[in-house]
């Protein structure tokens, strides 16, 4: 409505209080419109507050989704008409369904949980099962207790001891074990009919489906989440195939030295780049953050998975780039090159020839060898020039000048024409060790035609 001054997130009626009255003359004027097209429909209807009788009026509350007018009094307005005429239609008091929000440490009380008692009753002293880490959790309810009127759960204060509540309801809960209780999981009441090992088993199928989930080779990054809902939440997404990072633990709840330690195994398996710990809006105690500084444990802390994604993205690529230039030395990339009779620069140390890269990527550094003449090594590649032009690498197709300098002082000199010439195939020296390097470090610069390459250089090195 023209002239309209916004009131944030106020109740209808208050903010029509703020409007001049040529707005509220449009707004009368609109309103009557939507009860005369309703009532053509066959409805009755009336603005709330003028609604005499709910049962046949259709009750119209003016709200706005931009700017939250009204939202108050549809919430308001919601509450009344479910307690005052759909009560016992919306609480099914014979069957429990209670659902863990937050486990807790209260002084005083030791570990309890929050949870929602959405339909049946508990009892105090009644036998309940939860899902826990470790297992299911089978104990008896110490206390109910409840906040008192006009507070919340999560103040800190004295709460209101009960024998019994019904639904619908937030109740803490105190009983023993509850330690490892997972919060987002439900609860459980045993019957005197029911059988505890079949409940037991429903309560951890939600846990089953999310363990299935950690990689059996046991490698991988560790998981923390706050809730159950969360934690699968972020193994659905680390295992996509754009991110597909590999998980070897989980865990729910803040950070603790223990979980630092088990994130710490991966650097005795030489994985330094899984030693790390991916914890999705939960908090990381002192402790853990000095023994993960202490033991070089990486703690990636958000309450946005995408930004957990980042920050893990980015210190994988430092990782990688660590990790190549430790490997710098090791690193073979394969080829074959064809000498070209009429390109020959220089015959000894340093040799320069023009060669034709049959197969492979030409690199500087590439040890050089001549299977044809019992495997005698000629030297490292020393530059490599396309062009009368400096360049790095070369690759099949490309006809380049290479030049070829010792490896060793110490050995004989290697001479063109006299060790080796044109009719000799020229090919990189790989190893074993070469192959794992290339697998670990190099993977993403490799094409099928490379390691098609190598593969025939193991033939011929006979490298298992």
């Amino acid at each position: 409505m023209y002239g309209w001054k916004v009131c944030p997130n106020k109740p209808i009626r208050m903010a029509l209080k703020m409007q001049k009255q040529d707005v509220l003359a449009e707004f009368e004027m609109r309103a009557n419109q939507a009860i005369l097209e309703l009532k053509e429909q066959g409805l009755n209807s009336a603005v709330y507050w003028k609604n005499t009788d709910v049962r046949k009026n259709v009750s119209i509350i003016p709200t706005s989704a931009i700017s939250g007018e009204g939202i108050p009094d549809l919430l308001l307005l919601l509450v009344q008409m479910t307690q005052k005429m759909m009560e016992e239609r919306l609480m099914y008091i014979s069957e429990l369904q209670c659902t863990v929000l937050e486990v807790k440490v209260i002084e005083g009380l030791g570990t309890t949980i929050d949870v929602v008692l959405v339909n049946g009753v508990l009892h105090e002293g009644d036998q309940i099962v939860v899902c826990g880490l470790q297992g299911p959790i089978v104990t008896n309810i110490r206390a109910l207790l409840t906040p008192h009127p006009m507070k919340e759960l999560r103040v800190k204060g004295s709460y209101l001891h009960h024998k019994e509540v019904k639904a619908a309801q937030g109740i803490k809960i105190t009983a023993p074990h509850l330690d490892s209780a997972i919060a987002g999981t439900q609860l459980y009441v045993v019957g005197e009919d029911d059988d505890v090992d079949l409940i037991k088993e429903e309560c951890m199928k939600d846990m089953a489906s999310i363990l299935s989930q950690v990689d059996k080779s046991g490698e991988g990054v560790c998981v923390q989440a706050s809730t159950l809902g969360s934690l699968e939440a972020l193994l659905e997404f680390l295992k996509t195939p754009e991110v597909n990072i590999p998980v070897s633990g989980i865990s729910i709840g803040p950070v603790h030295k223990k979980d630092v330690m088990r994130a710490g195994v991966m650097l005795e398996r030489k994985k330094k780049e899984y030693a790390t710990i991916l914890a999705f809006d939960v908090k990381v105690t002192p402790e853990a953050k000095e023994m993960a500084e202490d033991l070089g444990v990486r703690i990636f802390t958000a309450d946005i998975i995408y930004h957990l994604f980042d920050q893990f993205n980015a210190y994988m690529a430092n990782v990688r780039e660590e990790k190549r230039k430790e490997a710098a030395d090791d690193v073979v990339f394969p080829c074959e090159l064809k000498i070209l009779p009429t390109c020959i620069f220089n015959k000894k140390d340093p040799i320069v020839l023009g060669v034709e890269v049959m197969s492979g990527i030409v690199k500087i550094g590439t040890p050089l060898s001549v299977p044809s003449k019992e495997f005698i090594d000629i030297g490292r590649i020393a530059s490599i020039e396309v062009n009368h032009k400096l360049v790095d690498t070369a690759k099949k197709g490309q006809s380049v000048a290479i030049k070829i300098v010792g490896q060793n002082a110490e050995e004989s000199q290697k001479i063109y024409g006299r060790h080796f010439d044109h009719s000799d195939l020229l090919v990189s020296r790989i190893s074993r060790k070469s192959i794992d390097v290339l697998k670990e470090n190099y993977k993403h610069e490799m094409t099928d035609d490379d390691w098609r390459t190598v593969v025939k250089l193991k033939r011929v090195f006979s490298i298992q």
